[in-house]
């Protein structure tokens, strides 16, 4: 029987301080792990939480790891292999995060992996509260205390469970140049408007005032002339 693993990172802003979560659905009790770094990008951030969780496990051990990042699974289950053959380089040079990569592929080959991609935000328990441990980890990078968490341990996830996707949020129309602002910031992202601006406000309830301060101390710091 493989043990569910829940595993999910990000920054904010991209790169920035970042957090991961990892979520263990054991037979004998869910274990929670997180993380930050104060100065990383999503897709470290993305392979840490994998490399976190697969440390955790011994040699041999079966496991069921779902991510909703495509660049971790498409990276383990596709890409690594022919990387590996040209010494760690794609057809454009090194592959980028090559430590982490290299890290991950260890541990994989040591263990019997099943690697799984899942929608992200769309309603899968155990890959919402991964989410919410990486904001988690942010905070901790950012040296703010946790948020507290109110409910009950996440019960064990059966394999391939059916999704639906979650209900929309309520349109926030943005227009003049914050619109403009908006309509690049998404296009660099890879995303629409509306769903960038819900990922922006989901961000800025999970790390709270206090995050948000820290954060715009930050950039005001990297926007600031070197003396």
């Amino acid at each position: 029987m493989r043990t569910i693993v829940y595993a999910d990172g990000g920054c904010d802003p991209n790169p920035g301080p970042g957090g991961w979560g990892v979520v263990i659905q054991a037979p004998e009790g869910t274990v929670e792990l997180c993380g930050g770094d104060p100065q990383s990008t999503n897709n470290r951030m993305e392979l840490t939480a994998a490399i976190r969780a697969l440390e955790h496990f011994p040699e041999g051990a079966a496991i069921e790891m779902r991510c909703d990042s495509q660049y971790v699974v498409k990276s383990v289950t596709e890409w690594i292999r022919g990387w590996k053959l040209k010494g760690w380089r794609t057809t454009t040079g090194p592959v980028k995060n090559v430590e982490l990569m290299q890290r991950l592929d260890e541990l994989a080959a040591r263990r019997d992996v099943r690697w799984v991609w899942v929608k992200g935000h769309a309603g899968e328990a155990g890959n919402e509260r991964a989410d919410r441990l990486a904001a988690q980890g942010r905070r901790q990078a950012l040296g703010l205390a946790p948020r507290p968490e109110a409910g009950p341990a996440l019960a064990p996830v059966p394999p391939s469970p059916p999704v639906e996707p979650a209900p929309r949020g309520t349109s926030i129309p943005v227009e003049g140049a914050l619109g403009l602002r908006l309509a690049r910031a998404a296009k660099q992202a890879g995303t629409t408007p509306q769903a960038y601006v819900d990922e922006v406000l989901r961000l800025a309830l999970d790390l709270g005032p206090d995050g948000l301060a820290a954060l715009r101390e930050a950039a005001r710091i990297r926007k600031a002339p070197a003396a």
